[in-house]
């Protein structure tokens, strides 16, 4: 039922088609026309005569590769990764005409070409009331919590950062299996009772792309690069008082999960992240006993059966292993998604009530508020206009010589003055850079409708203030049509409280999920603006090589930032439910996310102020203290997962790269429609058959929290449809019984939009919300 209806398929086409257009761009290794392919095995194929699988392995690649050089073609250079754990198969590197031959071969399930990956790049504590109170016990640190460890796939990590100091952790716990890997710049001494397992993966990178420059980047799980360390440490960093960036944000860093343990699994490099290491990564994080897996990159999204990390992560689910992950930077633009498996917890980003102000002046007294997280020797003075040019042509749209990019600002026009710089095309710290060099003394950095009102704090290179659209076009009018154009800048350094919050980042990817319009995707928000965390100490702020600067803490934005700390919620509640399933997990931090701000109204969009959809915020942005006691959840084990791709038009091969067991069939428990699984989110699909007036979807919940307890609901209105729930009360006797119900939907009219509500259940003690959409797909 899922994928049979042209308008999701005609969708699905246009999105795979630009993300190849992406993903699959040329290479060193696909110019000698041998390419990296990730091969999906058949474990239970094996044929008898072989005793274990790399010789099975290596004879499948032989049987394709016959009449090559042993010397300069044999196995041993074909054959990158073997997997074993999470799922099974191999990544090796064939031609196109060798990849088809071996897709025919008996015991191979699937053969998919090599993805080139990218990173989606501490208030937050406070601002999710995990920092301890007297008053508040349920966090109050347990033996408990450093048992769990937490795998990072990214750029590895800085051990002499401070957030990963060990001292008053107990011994590494006797189940970790985990390994610290030596090479450039990391020894065995590096890993501690903090970062317990440290490894690297660059396999597939070198066969894309040629040998690593280690004058460039570190062969060892040390970071260069920082967004490794700045994740881990939101993950699991230890407390450190007095953290700042050039003074902003000073205060106590801690990750989400203080006493947590950290796994580093370098996939990262300079020039991406690829699938082939991110699996061998995934696979040997599950081997190594991680509990919980924080993975900020995405690749655009694939049809799940030929999604190599849809598959790698519904393995690591099987194992128990709770994964969350980045929905991407590609918001506000809707269906921008990655990551949509429904085993996956998809993490959108939202703001903070911590921001840092600035100020613009310009020549008629008008003031515009932007922000800035620029602190250097060079200081304009708040109470002096200087010249102000902007070099675009159109204040409403950008235009090549708007953007401030390298090498096309000319001196002459510049020269000390502020300059006005669109957003976009370059990074941000970078125009300012490009201002500096050509004379200028400080910039406004404009954005434009692609990022709305959002604002994102940068360590700029010289005074400058970023604002919104809105005040960007203002001041852009007035540098254009006044002939002595004058401003002054204010840094007014860090501000808490702020109002509203949190607030959708515009930058997060948006829904719906267009591969299964069933599933709600993105899952939840958590903060992704503006966060403090640990930092490389090879690397600059700006992460600009021309940038001299070197800090200890470092400001970071992008779904990267979000993504971990649901990770760290998600260690800290396995810890105090180490019994319940990634799942249930995700079902805890659904249902208890709330979807109104600071203000006590609805959460909004950064990208244009309006309120936010399920599309946008998923179920909400995160409480973890009420996570931690849920009251109910929405349980789903491995074989329900796979009941929903057996609703997804897949075929017995390809179904076949998600079981691990070969008796695993498809039992149709979800009657064919994948709205039937139970997940926390609730979404009714119409079909373009008209004469489909009414739905019923099922769902079944757990009780966690009292023994005896009675539940009733209630749902939002509707106006395209009626909504009826039975039964309407729930009553409990025990713990971890499971009561189910059906929810009725009948059309009153067909809406050419989704429409979003709510279904709550609420006893004395618990409030248990699910997000309702309901969709009409336009008739045929």
């Amino acid at each position: 039922m899922a994928n049979k209806n042209p308008l999701r398929k005609s969708f699905l086409f246009i999105i795979l088609s630009i993300n190849l257009i992406f993903l699959q761009g040329e290479t060193a290794t696909q110019i000698s026309n041998k390419k990296t392919y990730v091969v999906h095995m058949d474990k239970s194929a094996m044929p008898l005569p072989y005793t274990n699988h790399i010789q099975w392995y290596s004879s499948k690649i032989n049987s394709v590769t016959q009449g090559k050089s042993q010397e300069e073609e044999g196995n041993n250079n074909r054959i990158l990764y073997t997997y074993q754990t999470a799922f099974h198969g191999l990544a090796a590197r064939l031609t196109d005409e060798e990849a088809e031959r071996l897709e025919e071969e008996d015991g191979v399930v699937a053969v998919i070409p090599e993805t080139r990956y990218e990173l989606h790049t501490t208030r937050s504590p406070t601002f999710l009331g995990l920092e301890r109170q007297e008053s508040e016990r349920v966090w109050a640190e347990r033996v408990t919590d450093h048992d769990v460890v937490v795998g990072v796939l990214d750029t590895g990590i800085w051990p002499e950062s401070e957030s990963f100091n060990d001292t008053g952790m107990s011994p590494v716990p006797s189940t970790w299996r985990g390994a610290c890997e030596t090479g450039k710049r990391f020894l065995k001494r590096n890993c501690n009772r903090k970062i317990v397992g440290a490894r690297v993966f660059y396999r597939g990178y070198e066969a894309a792309t040629g040998k690593i420059d280690e004058e460039l980047e570190y062969k060892s799980p040390r970071d260069r690069d920082g967004h490794g360390t700045h994740t881990a440490a939101t993950v699991a960093g230890s407390s450190v008082k007095g953290a700042n960036l050039f003074g902003f944000a000073y205060g106590t860093a801690r990750g989400m999960a203080p006493k947590a343990r950290v796994a580093a699994y370098k996939v990262c490099w300079v020039g991406g992240c690829f699938s082939s290491d991110i699996l061998s990564a995934v696979d040997q994080a599950v081997a190594d006993g991680v509990q919980v897996l924080s993975i900020s990159l995405g690749g655009g999204i694939s049809t799940y059966s030929r999604d190599s990390l849809s598959i790698a992560t519904f393995g690591a689910m099987e194992m128990g292993v709770f994964v969350s992950c980045s929905a991407g930077n590609g918001g506000p633009d809707p269906i921008s998604l990655t990551n949509v498996s429904p085993w996956i917890t998809t993490v959108g980003a939202s703001t903070m009530d911590r921001d840092f102000p600035a100020t613009v002046k310009i020549g008629t007294l008008r003031t515009f508020k932007g922000v800035s997280l620029y602190k250097g020797r060079t200081v304009l003075s708040k109470n002096k206009q200087y010249p102000l040019v902007y070099l675009g042509r159109n204040a409403s749209s950008p235009d090549p010589t708007s953007f401030c990019l390298d090498g096309a600002l000319d001196r002459r026009h510049v020269a000390g003055k502020i300059v006005i710089c669109d957003r976009g095309v370059t990074p941000r710290v970078q125009k300012g850079q490009v201002v500096k060099r050509a004379g200028g003394i400080g910039m406004i950095l404009t954005n434009t409708a692609t990022n709305g009102e959002e604002l994102v704090a940068d360590s700029h290179l010289l005074p400058a203030v970023a604002v919104g659209e809105n005040e960007g076009k203002l001041i852009k009018q007035y540098a254009m049509t006044s002939k002595k154009a004058t401003a002054s800048l204010e840094i007014l350094g860090t501000r808490i409280g702020i109002k509203p919050s949190p607030v959708v980042a515009a930058f997060s990817s948006r829904g719906p999920n267009f591969l299964s319009l069933e599933i709600l995707k993105p899952d939840l928000l958590a903060p992704g603006v503006n966060i403090l965390a640990a930092w490389t100490g090879d690397m600059a702020p700006s992460s600009l090589s021309s940038d001299p600067r070197r800090v200890k803490f470092n400001i970071l934005s992008g779904t990267s930032m979000s993504c971990p700390h649901v990770s760290g919620v998600a260690a800290l509640i396995r810890s105090r439910h180490p019994d319940w399933s990634p799942a249930a997990i995700k079902s805890a931090l659904m249902t208890t996310a709330y979807v109104h701000d600071n203000t006590l109204k609805p959460l909004t969009d950064a990208s244009g102020a309006a309120p936010s959809s399920p599309y946008d915020h998923g179920a909400g942005h995160i409480d973890p203290l009420k996570a931690i006691d849920p009251g109910l959840v929405y349980d789903i084990g491995p074989q329900e997962y796979f009941e929903f791709l057996c609703t997804q038009d897949l075929s017995p091969s390809q179904l076949k790269v998600f079981t691990k067991h070969s008796n695993r069939t498809c039992k149709h428990t979800l009657a064919k429609n994948p709205g039937n699984l139970n997940y926390p989110a609730i979404s009714a699909l119409f079909p373009e058959n008209t004469h489909v007036k009414a739905m019923t979807l099922r769902r079944t919940v757990t009780n966690v929290g009292p023994h005896i307890s009675s539940y009733k609901v209630s749902v939002s209105p509707f106006k395209g449809a009626s909504v009826t729930v039975q039964p309407k009360t729930l009553n409990f006797t025990s713990k971890h019984q499971k009561l189910s119900y059906t929810v009725t939907f009948r059309t009153r009219m067909r809406l050419k939009r989704p429409e979003f509500g709510g279904l709550v259940w609420k006893s004395s003690t618990h409030k248990v919300r699910s997000p309702v959409i309901i969709t009409w797909l336009p008739p045929l």
